[in-house]
């Protein structure tokens, strides 16, 4: 089983941290530009923090629960492993 993974460039973070500070930016100019009371817009911020917020994290809950299959899966390998040499090292008797 091949464990090794490609990290991302440093490009690729970069462009993702600007990626979202724009779009955060623009959000909340957005937010700010909109003809509503003052309730209104705090309203939408906490929608959209919220929603912000839970994306982060039902991506790490993905992330995790993917991860944890993994180590199953090693696990199970191992153990397989160990079967399999088992049994061949008796069939050499």
């Amino acid at each position: 089983m091949n464990d090794s993974f490609q990290k991302h460039s440093a490009s690729w973070v970069s462009f993702s941290y600007i990626s979202f500070g724009a779009a955060a930016f623009m959000l909340v100019l957005g937010l700010y530009m909109m003809p509503l009371d003052l309730w209104g817009k705090g309203y939408l911020a906490m929608g959209i923090l919220m929603l912000v917020q839970t994306t982060v994290n039902i991506t790490k809950t993905l992330r995790d629960n993917a991860e944890s299959e993994k180590l199953i899966r090693k696990v199970e390998d191992a153990r397989t492993e160990k079967l399999l040499v088992k049994f061949n090292r008796s069939d050499e008797d």
